[in-house]
C-alpha cells in the first residue's frame, strides 16, 4: 500500500499500489485508489482530489445514499459509475454493545457477496478496463469497499495476508469516522464496532468464501464471471510488467 495524502474532507483514502503479487510483480502505484464518500469534497480537498488524476470513480452505495449526501462532482473527462453492491441495508450505529464485529460483518459480507453479483461483476468489469486511475468508494471506505479491495487485490494475486492488512488500515481512520458520525447525528454511534476494521472480519470473510467455492478466485470465477480473460485484463493494466 502506497501512502497518499487525502485531500481535505476524505478520512479513509489510500492508494493500492505497492502489494506484491505471488508471481514477484507488484500493483502498481497511482492506478487503484479506495476511499470514503467522495461526496464531501469540496475547495481545497476537491483541489487535491484532482491533483490525483483519477479519471473513473465507482460509487458503491445505493442510490438513495448519494441524495441525502452527494455524490463525486462532475468533473471534465471524469467518468462515474454508481454500482450498489449491498442489496440488504443495516445500520451498524444502532447495534447493541454485545455484537462481537468479527462474525457479524463477515455474515453482511458474505450477504453482500451472495445477493451482489450482477453489480460486482460489473465492478470488476469497469476496474479492468479503465482508462488511467480509477476509485471506488463507499460511504465510510471500510465495508462494501473492504468487498471489493479484497476481491481485486486477490485477482492480482495479492497474499491473504496483505489483503487482511490492508483491511485493517481503516483503524487508522475510526476516530475521524466517528467524530464524522457525531457531528452529522449530534451523537456518539451506539456500537463500540462503528469504524473499525479488526482482522478477524476480513478473515472471516475470506475463509467463507473458501469453503463455499474452494478459493476466493473460484468464487469470483463461478459468480462474478471473472474468467481467464478477465484476470489477464486486471493484472496486464494494474501490475508491473
Amino acid at each position: 500500500m502506497t501512502d497518499t495524502p487525502a485531500p481535505d474532507g476524505l478520512d479513509n483514502l489510500r492508494d493500492l499500489g505497492g502489494h506484491r503479487t505471488s508471481d514477484g510483480r507488484t500493483v502498481r502505484p497511482g492506478l487503484l485508489y479506495r476511499s470514503d464518500s467522495l461526496g464531501k469534497l469540496t475547495g481545497p480537498g476537491l483541489a487535491g482530489f484532482t491533483e490525483l488524476g483519477i479519471r473513473t470513480v465507482i460509487d458503491l452505495r445505493y442510490p438513495w445514499e448519494i441524495a441525502q449526501t452527494a455524490r463525486v462532482p462532475d468533473l471534465p473527462g471524469l467518468a462515474f459509475h454508481n454500482l450498489s453492491v449491498e442489496q440488504q441495508p443495516y445500520d451498524q450505529a444502532a447495534l447493541g454493545a454485545d455484537v462481537d464485529p468479527g462474525p457479524y460483518l463477515a455474515a453482511r459480507y458474505t450477504e453482500i457477496a451472495e445477493d451482489g453479483t450482477a453489480e460486482l461483476a460489473e465492478v470488476l468489469r469497469v476496474v479492468a478496463a479503465a482508462d488511467g486511475p480509477l476509485l471506488f468508494h463507499c460511504y465510510s471506505g471500510k465495508d462494501r469497499t473492504g468487498i471489493v479491495a479484497a476481491l481485486v487485490l486477490t485477482l492480482l494475486g495479492v497474499a491473504r495476508q496483505d489483503v487482511v492488512a490492508d483491511f485493517t488500515l481503516t483503524g487508522r481512520a475510526t476516530a475521524r469516522l466517528v467524530d464524522g458520525y457525531r457531528a452529522r447525528h449530534g451523537r456518539t454511534p451506539g456500537w463500540p464496532g462503528y469504524g473499525r476494521a479488526p482482522a478477524a472480519v476480513m478473515e472471516l470473510f475470506l475463509a467463507d468464501l473458501t469453503d463455499r467455492y474452494g478459493s476466493v478466485d473460484g468464487y469470483a470465477a463461478t459468480r462474478l464471471g471473472a474468467d481467464d480473460g478477465l484476470v489477464r485484463a486486471l493484472r496486464g493494466r494494474l501490475l508491473t510488467p
